[in-house]
């Protein structure tokens, strides 16, 4: 359905992750991939969603100019928001524990905005999610963090990894969304620019 209405378009999708191009694959989406730096660096004054929003369509600003009519590009940005602030990926091993530990026994949202360029417009759409974790051990975080490695992971941790399987409680929204991608809003959105 979508893969017809998009025949005509040419998608790219500004992300490195694994995850969100396996979504797009997903989806049924033809996409390139086509990445360039963007330094992740937001207002102070930002708060909550307004911070996936910034990024998502600051890493759009490198590839926007050379667009051409029918092309869609496609950027985002994920991060957790916990106790009024918001946690990104973790730089090293120290970081990513006193992350998990600060999420521990405790709910948190997170929050993806995905980022729709074309030549013409942009639009930004986000979602949030709401996950509640169990009480953690220091024995499962170091566990977690030794065999999965969260770095690339905005709060330290992927919701299909070990540590979600054995930590949700609840979540409320989207599970895709934790994963990186709401892929609803993915879907809605580039139906709604293509018809």
């Amino acid at each position: 359905m979508l893969q017809e209405k998009l025949k005509d378009y040419h998608i790219i999708l500004a992300s490195g992750s694994p995850r969100r191009q396996q979504f797009f694959k997903d989806l049924g989406i033809t996409f390139e991939v086509r990445l360039k730096d963007v330094e992740e660096i937001y207002p102070d004054r930002l708060k909550a969603s307004d911070i996936p929003d910034y990024l998502s369509q600051i890493k759009a600003l490198p590839l926007k100019d050379n667009l051409k009519e029918k092309e869609i590009l496609i950027t985002s940005d994920t991060i957790v928001w916990s106790e009024n602030k918001a946690l990104g990926k973790p730089k090293n091993e120290k970081e990513a524990f006193e992350i998990i530990r600060s999420l521990s026994g405790k709910s948190h949202e997170v929050i993806t905005s995905v980022c729709f360029t074309t030549k013409d417009f942009q639009k930004t759409v986000n979602s949030i999610t709401k996950v509640y974790f169990k009480e953690f051990t220091e024995e499962e975080i170091r566990f977690y963090i030794d065999n999965f490695k969260p770095y690339d992971k905005a709060g330290s941790y992927g919701i299909q990894e070990w540590i979600g399987i054995i930590g949700v409680t609840k979540i409320e929204g989207s599970y895709f969304n934790v994963m990186g991608l709401p892929t609803h809003l993915v879907y809605k959105t580039l139906m709604n620019i293509v018809s």
